[in-house]
């Protein structure tokens, strides 16, 4: 029987996936914490929960027990996917590891393996999991499973190993880059109006403005009340003219009367580099770590702060080209200005584009 290394943690045990199961592994560095994988799983999966929470863990969700010595953890994310560890990131008789140097702990996580079509040939794949699934797709439960683990893994600095032991071989280990989720939300219960927004935003850029502009409407085309909806139609003459003035007479109401206003955005042009859009509007879909507070019972004010790069294509790939690296990190810094910014306007919650939470002394 194997023993435990000097860490004090398990060893990864090669096999732990049946032949309708498809096993993949989470190697994180040595600064991540246990608690902070448990938190980004209540982050993307409502019934995430421990079935044996690691010794020393304090868990976030009441567990059945603790891991007795040598045994590790078991983080269940839904009724078919589990993550089993922390394990040491080598075994004498484990699994071919691939892992990069700074792996210090692994997740051993097992989920249905289920696969859809073969990747559309050129077409985005800024994950890399084009490259690591390259007969089938994973979908359904095995899909929301590696999203959340190439999510999880940006996060925490960490990387994936998927299909390990398949038939094919030992899989693709998959680093996804921190650099490349550059987008944030701030949630927050305060509205701030359109001209207090861009004074918050235009103190940290001089090309802001508010993308609120319209065409001004010139009405209904000129004798629509007249004219057939289709060929054959043989509505009354009368009925027609009727149904289109009450329309009319609606659409004089909702011109003439106030102005109620339900989002706005605003621009910041960074030229070469694209732009920072800042959309402020009402969002009934919160991450669900902010689901049930006081605050957000009836939703949330949201002020999402997105890059838009000059060159979507190009924001697609893996290994995207130099000239975007550096675009793509200027943005990133006034992003993260405006949204701490905004934040501290507001109050609220700030998460990335993955729903994960993030603290603003971190920005």
């Amino acid at each position: 029987m194997a023993q435990a290394p000097a860490t004090g943690l398990p060893v990864l045990p090669p096999v732990s996936a049946q032949g309708h199961q498809a096993r993949h592994l989470l190697a994180l560095p040595a600064d991540v914490e246990v608690e902070e994988v448990e938190t980004l799983a209540l982050s993307r999966f409502a019934g995430a929960r421990w079935d044996v929470v690691p010794a020393g863990v304090e868990p976030a969700t009441p567990a059945p027990r603790t891991a007795r010595p040598g045994e590790p953890g078991v983080l269940r994310t839904s009724r078919h996917t589990t993550l089993t560890g922390p394990y040491a990131p080598s075994a004498p008789s484990g699994p071919a590891l691939a892992l990069p140097p700074g792996t210090a702990t692994v997740f051993d996580v097992v989920c249905p393996r289920e696969r859809g079509e073969a990747p559309y040939p050129g077409g985005g794949d800024r994950e890399g999991l084009a490259r690591a699934f390259p007969a089938g797709l994973p979908v359904r439960e095995e899909e929301r499973a590696l999203s959340w683990l190439v999510a999880a893994a940006r996060r925490l600095g960490g990387s994936i190993q998927v299909d390990v032991a398949a038939p094919v071989g030992p899989g693709t280990v998959l680093t996804p880059d921190p650099a490349a989720a550059v987008d944030m939300c701030v949630y927050s219960d305060v509205w701030l109006d359109p001209h207090a927004a861009l004074a918050v935003v235009a103190a940290l850029h001089p090309r802001t403005r508010l993308a609120t502009e319209g065409t001004p409407w010139q009405g209904p085309p000129q004798g629509i009340g007249e004219r057939h909806l289709y060929r054959g139609e043989k509505m009354d003459p009368e009925l027609r003219r009727a149904v289109h003035a009450a329309a009319d007479d609606v659409d004089i109401a909702a011109l003439t009367g106030p102005k109620v206003l339900e989002g706005y955005g605003i621009v910041v042009d960074m030229g070469v580099d694209g732009f920072v859009a800042v959309e402020v509007g009402g969002e009934e879909r919160l991450p669900l770590l902010l689901r049930g507070l006081p605050w957000t019972a009836g939703g949330a004010v949201a002020y999402r702060v997105r890059w838009e790069p000059l060159d979507l294509v190009e924001s697609q790939q893996e290994r995207p080209a130099l000239d975007h690296q550096v675009a793509r990190r200027r943005a990133a810094v006034l992003v993260s200005t405006v949204v701490k910014a905004l934040h501290g306007a507001v109050g609220g919650e700030i998460a990335d584009e993955a729903d994960f939470l993030v603290d603003a002394v971190d920005l």
